[in-house]
């Protein structure tokens, strides 16, 4: 079942320095987003079978095949690091590119729901392996992450942080964060809107 699409998510509805009741201040979030150890991997398993990482596990078509990786998502999508074409992974693999840049001002809340779907589609598929990836591996990409455990899962934004952050380090950056604050806003109001309704 694909996750209902909303008002445009880089408008904060709130204001980004206001704490609601179930969503933190920025400066919270990326309080929580410093703390652990400050590494990682090329690739690391974030949730069942969900693997997030950098551009060099990308490219590396040999190394996701013995990971049995079945579906690519590539957060960085024709950007200088990440140039592949759709066909680079040939018809072994699914791949979705979203063409983000990690710049602060760039909107990826547009990416949020269709990058979910794709990622929630290929965990409905018995077997299959999905790899998240953007150049490092920190911010474009676990976005997308985040986002999907949030739509799919109903995590809250911290709760969606603190299960990816006990595998990888990650750190959006402050516009992402801002965006993925603004679906946390909304998907709480939605929440709250359908127990009312009940």
């Amino acid at each position: 079942m694909m996750a209902e699409e909303s008002v445009p998510l880089s408008k904060d509805p709130e204001g980004s320095e206001t704490s609601t009741s179930n969503t933190p201040t920025l400066e919270d979030l990326e309080d929580l987003l410093n703390t652990g150890r400050p590494s990682c991997n090329h690739v690391d398993e974030v949730w069942p079978n969900l693997y997030l990482g950098d551009h060099i596990a990308g490219h590396s078509r040999f190394g996701l095949w013995k990971m049995g990786i079945s579906h690519v998502l590539n957060a960085a999508h024709g950007t200088i690091y990440c140039q592949e074409p759709h066909d680079f992974y040939g018809t072994t693999i699914d791949y979705h590119g979203v063409p983000a840049h990690d710049l602060p001002d760039f909107d990826i809340s547009p990416y949020f729901y269709s990058a979910a779907e794709f990622i929630h589609k290929a965990l409905t598929i018995p077997g299959a392996k999905i790899f998240v990836h953007c150049a490092v591996g920190i911010s474009r990409s676990s976005s997308l992450v985040l986002a999907y455990l949030m739509i799919y899962h109903h995590l809250s934004l911290v709760e969606a942080i603190q299960t990816v952050k006990k595998h990888r380090w990650i750190f959006p950056n402050c516009g992402f964060l801002k965006q993925l604050r603004n679906l946390d806003i909304q998907l709480r109001k939605k929440i709250e809107q359908n127990g009312k309704n009940l």
